[in-house]
């Protein structure tokens, strides 16, 4: 019988990042240099009000000093966006901040998202001498065909010699790829982890491509320029990844994330991990425990709202049962599950038994199943994690 099950925290790594990880700051920038099909995230394409931004996310970092006074910040992330279109002078004037208004740990980790056009081997040299320890590189594949239907602004040779230049002069790398592509075959899908992997990073993050609405991915598939996407196929192609990453030595903690031990990423998994994170910038998330936040996503209201000393945020007191199904959703995605003694201690004997009866069918069908204190997906059911976690949700308590 094949075991479909997912090894969980036996080799101590729930343990390990619980000792490492503790508060999160999270910093979006908000500009590309152009527009990918798929992406539905807040940013940019107009640099003009670049300065004004930057000013107004060090003034953010100050105003919101108090949020995490008690805590110890121990991961900086810059997101986007394409962060790497910042210079390393505005990239260090906002840590700069981060570490004048917190309290941070030492050697904290700090990640730079990155394209590859960006990252030449004289910026490279660079951001290895800045407080930037950690790239994630977005390569998404190494097809000139790929990156044309995605629209990226980089080329497969662009890709290719970023990571030959980064490796010398980084340990921490992730490098992001996605799957499900329409027109990319199996063997095309196998290459570009083989490529990967022949650059020896330590961490790599897999998404499948995903029709978000109102992008252009979507507007060429309705106009037949692009075929849909093929759930079949991106299914095949995720169970792909997982055997070729396992057997290259990389641990799959969480269902897009795939990293070689002491190589997780610890500001990814504080979210994962519920642990408290604040967002700067415009369209950023925030979490304290309790409530969640999220500031304006349109850069001139940010600006304005900021320059006026008044924070652009809105807050949401999350119920038991918003914060239960949040817990039930983060910790199937992970290799550490979902506590049932958590369950019982944090929401009531109420909550673990209906999360019992609610597990049993999907326990029947090989898609879940219980070890020690914790529910687990199996293998076979990590690909339909998020589906199997929403039929778990509470509804309709206080």
């Amino acid at each position: 019988m094949i075991n479909n099950k997912l090894k969980s925290n036996d080799d101590g790594y729930s343990a390990t990042l619980e000792r490492l990880v503790g508060a999160s700051i999270y910093i979006h920038i908000p500009f590309c240099k152009q527009a990918c099909y798929y992406c539905d995230f807040h940013f940019s394409t107009s640099l003009k009000n670049k300065n004004e931004l930057i000013e107004a996310l060090i003034k953010e970092i100050e105003l919101r000093k108090d949020e995490l006074q008690d805590q110890n910040i121990t991961t900086i992330y810059f997101g986007g966006g394409t962060p790497s279109l910042l210079s390393n002078a505005e990239l260090e004037l906002i840590i700069t901040a981060v570490y004048k208004h917190y309290k941070v740990i030492e050697n904290p980790e700090i990640t730079l998202e990155a394209n590859p056009d960006d990252l030449s081997k004289a910026r490279i040299i660079q951001l290895s001498k800045s407080p930037i320890n950690r790239l994630s590189i977005g390569v998404q594949s190494f097809f000139e065909a790929d990156l044309k239907l995605m629209n990226r602004a980089h080329n497969a040779n662009e890709a290719k010699a970023c990571l030959e230049e980064a490796v010398k002069y980084f340990d921490n790398i992730s490098v992001d790829l996605i799957y499900g592509i329409p027109g990319a075959t199996n063997a095309q899908w196998i290459e570009n982890i083989e490529t990967a992997l022949s650059y020896n990073i330590p961490h790599i993050s897999c998404y499948a491509l995903t029709v978000e609405p109102k992008t252009a991915l979507e507007t060429f598939i309705k106009k037949g320029l692009i075929k849909n996407v093929d759930d079949d196929l991106a299914q095949e192609q995720f169970h792909i990844l997982i055997e070729k990453l396992e057997t290259a030595g990389f641990v799959h903690y969480e269902l897009s994330n795939f990293g070689k031990p002491n190589f997780f990423s610890k500001n990814n998994s504080a979210y994962w991990q519920g642990k408290h994170y604040i967002g700067m910038g415009p369209s950023a998330h925030s979490f304290n425990g309790k409530e969640r936040g999220w500031n304006v996503r349109n850069n001139s209201k940010y600006i304005k709202s900021i320059q006026n000393n008044v924070l652009p945020i809105e807050l949401e007191t999350l119920s038991q049962t918003d914060r239960y199904n949040e817990y039930v959703m983060t910790g199937l995605r992970t290799i550490w599950g979902v506590s049932l003694l958590k369950i019982e201690n944090d929401f009531g004997k109420m909550y673990k038994t209906y999360l019992l009866q609610q597990s049993q069918k999907h326990i029947n069908q090989q898609l879940l199943y219980i070890e020690g204190d914790k529910l687990l997906v199996t293998k076979k059911g990590k690909f339909l994690s998020d589906g199997i976690a929403s039929d778990l949700f509470k509804l309709n308590l206080s």
